[in-house]
């Protein structure tokens, strides 16, 4: 599955963001831009991102391409088709950013889910990512190996987990800590019933999250290994190996 973007997040704090046009749309922009504590100039700007808001269409269309042509990326509003990057709807849990995109097709549908996914993410989201960051040296020194940590962490922040990010705080994560382990070895088959993402069930999306190597059959769609971590080894053929191999594996085959 080919994605239309690869979304990014740019750090625009005292940067020069170009910002073109006036009325409603261009003072949104304007507004975000600030929020980020980007510098916003003109068109003359050194910058390396531009956003034109210009109602006029051929006034749009000239702008979007001179600054095309000295290489600057452009965001078109409410232009699609001229756009390099867009920009998503935002939720804000400081530190955590959630942004949600559809590539220009809609900007109200993206507004609509976050307002959704606004009443399921709890205030406390923010301050657990806090306390983790904070005892990211001690996570380091209770689990050295890179895979011991990303596993640990992936079933506390697992739905019921310890530090569910639903429903736990930053007052869960020196208590996660103090009893979490080191590695072990678990084999799970998973016999798919259909070829469509979608059908998984959400236990065995988890564990396509969580999986370290995937043995699959020939006749398992990419589709469905697109859910899988990028760094996750994928292995074709036979089954597990006999021998425990440490963290989650997966075999997976059409049912």
């Amino acid at each position: 599955m080919t994605l239309h973007s690869l979304p990014l997040f740019v750090r625009l704090a005292g940067r020069p963001v170009i910002l073109l046009g006036e009325g409603d749309a261009a003072d949104a922009k304007r507004r975000l831009l600030e929020r980020a504590g980007a510098v916003i100039g003109d068109e003359g700007a050194d910058a390396a991102l531009a956003i034109v808001a210009i109602p006029d269409e051929q006034e749009a269309a000239d702008a979007v391409a001179r600054l095309k042509a000295r290489g600057v990326l452009v965001n078109a509003v409410d232009r699609p088709d001229w756009c390099d990057f867009t920009l998503p709807a935002i939720i804000d849990r400081d530190p955590v950013l959630i942004a949600i995109g559809t590539g220009g097709a809609s900007a109200g549908l993206a507004a609509a889910l976050r307002q959704r996914l606004e009443t399921l993410l709890p205030p406390s989201l923010g301050g657990l990512a806090a306390a983790l960051d904070q005892a990211r040296a001690a996570i380091r020194a209770r689990l050295p190996a890179i895979d011991d940590r990303r596993r640990a962490l992936g079933a506390a922040l697992a739905p019921g987990g310890v530090l569910d990010p639903v429903r736990a705080g930053g007052d869960a994560v020196q208590p996660w800590l103090a009893d979490v382990g080191g590695s072990g070895s678990t084999v799970v088959t998973i016999r798919l019933r259909s070829a469509d993402p979608d059908d998984l069930t959400l236990r065995e999306a988890r564990l396509l999250g969580l999986a370290d190597r995937i043995y699959v059959g020939a006749d398992v769609p990419s589709a469905i290994l697109d859910r899988a971590r990028a760094d996750a080894v994928r292995i074709l053929g036979a089954g597990p190996h006999a021998e425990p191999e440490p963290g989650v594996t997966l075999y997976m085959e059409m049912a």
